[in-house]
């Protein structure tokens, strides 16, 4: 007895044929070594709306069929999928969403950042817009060639202190950049306890634009309240260890592809797009623009503070360190 096998496509023109001379289907099959129950689902799942049997189109809907099948879906719960739709919602990427969910939602099953592009642009093309850059159309993702570690010395997130990981002290900061059209850039960075945020714009994207920047922002401030910060693995951050030296400070930085452990500033990024777009032209940007999203990002009260805004969380942490 033969292992099974689809119906070909010549298969399908015979029973075509044949169905039309008047032949039935237990004779067909018996001509094709089939089994009658094969030809039966045959005709139910593939006959034309009209009632007629047309060998290509029968084809065309089996394929389609057998390629659906091998799909593995995608955030099946619907527990799963409002927990991702709110979340995207908040301005949130999709890095966040499946780091927030793998942390703090044990009742829910692990997910990757590439199910939920997936699933927004397979199931839910209504959420495209919430993505950081909203794309119509997925691009093709080119693979990255393996390169050498570009930033010296770097040390693991892995290895950053509970004091810095749970927040019970000041003056630990992330870093990152938002980037537009033109040369300029914006250097973000914002404290994790108070979530008091700074902005500068930088010339262009290079370390030594970036580490200038931190550098403005933070020497101003006591000891106490410049004491680490979270980086990515961005070539901007490859000065770290002269700010560090400068400042006594020390640096961290993220596993590889996982910004979202540098969540704060991640989602003060996406707050800072709603003033100042994607494709803006960051060269032309004034600085009174920027001072203004920055006052009112500080200014903005937060549950988890109690309600107070960062600025006054800010500015309790330095009295209580100074």
């Amino acid at each position: 007895m033969r292992s099974y096998e689809h119906l070909s496509l010549h298969e399908r023109e015979r029973i075509a044929v044949w169905k039309g001379q008047g032949i039935s289907l237990r004779e067909i099959a018996g001509k094709l070594g089939r089994s009658p129950s094969t030809l039966s689902r045959e005709m139910n799942r593939n006959r034309s709306f009209h009632g007629g049997y047309w060998p290509q189109k029968a084809q065309e809907r089996a394929d389609h069929r057998l390629q659906d099948g091998h799909k593995h879906p995608r955030l099946k719960s619907r527990v799963m999928q409002f927990e991702v739709e709110r979340m995207l919602r908040l301005g949130w990427s999709p890095e966040i969403v499946a780091g927030r969910i793998g942390t703090h939602r044990p009742d829910l099953p692990s997910i990757s950042p590439e199910a939920i592009y997936q699933w927004i642009y397979a199931q839910r093309p209504d959420l495209i817009g919430y993505l950081l850059r909203a794309h119509p159309k997925r691009r093709k993702r080119w693979k990255m060639k393996k390169r050498g570690t570009r930033i010296p010395e770097r040390k693991s997130i892995l290895e950053r202190p509970a004091s810095v990981n749970d927040r019970v002290q000041p003056g630990h900061w992330e870093s990152d950049l938002v980037v537009g059209s033109g040369r300029a850039a914006l250097q973000v960075a914002v404290e994790r306890r108070s979530r008091f945020t700074r902005i500068e714009k930088i010339p262009n994207k290079t370390a030594v634009a970036s580490r200038t920047a931190l550098e403005r922002m933070w020497k101003p401030l006591p000891a106490s309240m410049r004491r680490s910060v979270t980086y990515d693995n961005g070539t901007e951050n490859a000065e770290h260890l002269i700010l560090n030296e400068r400042l006594g400070m020390r640096s961290w930085f993220c596993q590889p592809y996982h910004s979202w452990e540098k969540g704060q500033v991640e989602n003060t990024n996406g707050l800072i797009r709603r003033f100042i777009p994607k494709r803006t032209n960051l060269d032309q940007l004034p600085d009174d623009k920027i001072r203004s999203v920055e006052k009112w990002l500080n200014d903005r009260p937060k549950k988890v503070l109690n309600f107070k805004t960062p600025s006054e969380a800010f500015a309790s942490g330095v009295a209580l360190t100074t």
